[in-house]
């Protein structure tokens, strides 16, 4: 890895030079208008950290736990849909790097690469996120099969009752069901290094769907997933899950404290507050904002995490002082992968948390468990 990246804005760069236009896009891309997207961003950078600087800050650590595991940083790498769309196996390449630097990865539900096929080529066992399908027992099946990988922790995520109107996909082809393009077949052989790659791909399909659609058709896999998606799941369908799944349970897309209150109930041991990067509801409230009501809603009973929008050490510290227990990355990791693979993934996370311990020195910080009460200026006007 010859080029310099100095901050994650960088490895967005080196990702937008080496992944074709489509799979880019699908990287970046919001729902709607990204109101939402836009403000998941202006209202982090909004927060302002307190400098105090009559302190001894030569020993910190950035070190902390995450339901119990302990982490080199309070971040996790999150669940990503068509992770190795960006880099071939690029699953296999993040969960690597993650589990190398000392972070968890999440697997998810729609990923290019199988269970089994990440899990016999990593060392350690790594989280796994699910989709609810109306087709109940193939989210069984797919609980099952996490339980034989190991997995200590499962993602259930709440906020895929519909898929929210992405205008890039369209354009570009990647929807449901995919179109071929002049454009995106000119976008993959401009890319020479990438579809070489993929040449040598384990797999490329929604693997995780093999059992109920022929991973050999690309199209009809997609059309049998997009069928898959349920709008009837709500609390009961947790509490399912819950009764399923013996090892830590996360229940993301949570926005609202009721929602929050509901899911401590019914058994999560965290939540994850979070609007799906900007990618399903627009016009919605950003992360950051509704973290604060829910941190006071539920702090107390479970572990409180966030996402979308995070791009820095800084961001990471800023989230750590409205409550939050740690962060989860996506676009970020992604930028990394598609820049340089596993190396650029690890470049990431290298960024993040050297930005963390020097705004940790700049803060007075040393501990991340014991941040001072007016570690920030203000506060962000939140959601009740």
């Amino acid at each position: 890895m010859s080029r310099i990246f100095s901050n994650i804005a960088d490895l967005k760069e080196g990702a937008r030079r080496r992944v074709p236009k489509p799979f880019f896009d699908w990287v970046e891309n919001t729902a709607y208008d990204g109101i939402t997207y836009a403000r998941n961003r202006s209202d982090l950078d909004a927060i302002q950290l307190r400098q105090r600087v009559m302190r001894d800050v030569s020993s910190r650590s950035t070190a902390s736990t995450m339901l119990g595991q302990p982490v080199a940083m309070p971040l996790a790498l999150g669940p990503v849909g068509l992770c190795g769309g960006v880099w071939a196996n690029g699953e296999i390449l993040a969960c690597r790097a993650g589990q190398r630097f000392g972070v968890p990865f999440t697997l998810s539900t729609n990923s290019v690469l199988r269970i089994e096929d990440v899990a016999a080529r990593v060392d350690q066992p790594f989280w796994f996120q699910l989709y609810i399908t109306k087709d109940r027992g193939f989210s069984e099946h797919l609980i099952e099969r996490a339980k034989a990988a190991l997995c200590p922790v499962l993602i259930l995520t709440m906020d895929l009752h519909v898929e929210g109107k992405r205008h890039r996909d369209m354009k570009n082809g990647i929807g449901v069901p995919p179109r071929l393009t002049r454009g995106n077949v000119w976008s993959v052989m401009s890319h020479p290094r990438w579809a070489f790659g993929m040449l040598g791909s384990k797999r490329w399909s929604f693997g995780n769907y093999a059992a109920i659609a022929d991973p050999g058709k690309f199209r009809q896999m997609a059309i049998k997933i997009k069928e898959q998606m349920d709008a009837s799941f709500d609390v009961t369908t947790l509490g399912w899950v819950r009764s399923k799944w013996p090892g830590k349970l996360i229940v993301k897309g949570i926005l609202d404290r009721r929602d929050a209150i509901m899911a401590a109930e019914a058994g999560a041991d965290a939540v994850l507050v979070s609007n799906h990067g900007g990618r399903q509801l627009d016009g919605t409230v950003s992360s950051a904002a509704a973290l604060p009501a829910i941190v006071d809603a539920v702090g107390d009973r479970l572990e409180v995490y966030v996402d979308s929008g995070i791009r820095s050490g800084i961001d990471v510290l800023r989230l750590l002082g409205l409550g939050a227990k740690g962060c989860f990355i996506g676009r970020a990791y992604l930028y990394g992968l598609g820049a340089a693979g596993e190396a650029g993934v690890a470049k990431a996370l290298e960024l993040i948390q050297k930005e963390l311990s020097t705004v940790m020195a700049l803060t007075g910080v040393t501990d991340l468990s014991k941040l001072p009460q007016d570690l920030l200026i203000g506060a962000l006007e939140g959601a009740d």
